[in-house]
């Protein structure tokens, strides 16, 4: 019986010496177990044990079939913006803080991944939002992705911005706010969440809209289908915009420009161990609808 696996990568740059044990750990054990291991190329100085190939992530991504994210869901998050245009599956180990997407315990790592890498694991695949920005000439300047939200705020923090949000080229509504976040659902539990943003489950087809501090008391939080264009503009603004894909890529926009804001065509091909449970997981992580005592 042909393994699903032959050819892993190991990703994941460290925050605390324990992950680096980790990343030992595991990558001891894949060779011992004949498996082709590729290293993330940025952990290279980091890591004082021999290792027989280094790649980049594009290189990951076309030669190997899963990869090993050690970490926390900020380096899940750096990884499937540039592994979702592979047909690579991603696992995480989370080294991190919360972990809803890096979600095995590095305690009993070798046990899950052999489970794993037998073939019993629950496939749970994420679309991306992609954002482009097209100056008054209607020309896109810059584009980017993001795995849990894409933000439009000011330069500066605490200053409001006028927006005005469209859905399929359909004026929406105009807001007064620190600024909005877009998310997926994936993201539902992260910003969005902490802007009074809802929860949604992974596997809807939706996008979140959520108001940052909207100088209103009516403004709410909108739940749309993930195949709308959304598209923002502020056109009274005076002040340099932003936009924050995942917090990890920052874009610049002008008052006069447009950002568009819509479902990418990529995704990437998250995977769980088989006892995996999301609820739990949201439970676990959240203390979601535990009972006050």
């Amino acid at each position: 019986m042909s393994k699903p696996f032959n050819c892993i990568g190991l990703i994941g740059i460290p925050r605390q010496p324990a992950a680096l044990a980790t990343h030992q750990i595991i990558y001891t054990w894949l060779k011992s177990n004949n498996y082709r291991v590729l290293v993330e190329d940025k952990l290279q100085n980091h890591l004082s044990f021999a290792v027989e190939h280094y790649a980049s992530l594009e290189e990951i991504g076309q030669q190997a079939e899963l990869a090993i994210v050690i970490g926390g869901d900020g380096n899940i998050l750096r990884v499937a913006r540039y592994l979702a245009h592979y047909k690579i599956k991603i696992i995480g180990i989370n080294r991190g803080n919360l972990g809803f997407l890096t979600d095995i315990n590095p305690n009993n790592a070798i046990d899950s991944l052999s489970e794993v890498l037998s073939g019993e694991y629950i496939d749970d695949p994420r679309f991306l939002l992609e954002v482009s920005i097209y100056n008054k000439k209607g020309t896109n300047t810059v584009s980017s992705f993001a795995v849990n939200e894409i933000v439009l705020h000011p330069e500066h923090v605490a200053h409001m911005i006028e927006y005005d949000a469209y859905i399929n080229n359909k004026k929406a509504f105009s807001q007064r706010a620190d600024g909005v976040i877009i998310s997926t659902p994936t993201g539902s539990t992260a910003y969005s969440l902490s802007a009074g943003g809802p929860i949604i489950t992974p596997n809807l087809d939706a996008f979140i809209i959520t108001p940052m501090f909207p100088h209103s008391l009516s403004a709410r939080p909108l739940v749309i289908k993930s195949d709308n264009v959304i598209k923002l503009k502020c056109p009274t603004t005076k002040e340099q915009l932003q936009i924050s894909c995942d917090s990890q890529i920052i874009l610049t926009a002008e008052a006069n420009d447009e950002i568009i804001i819509k479902r990418s065509q990529c995704e990437f091909n998250l995977i769980h161990t088989a006892n995996y449970n999301y609820f739990k997981n949201l439970s676990n992580k959240l203390g979601w609808s535990k009972k006050l005592y």
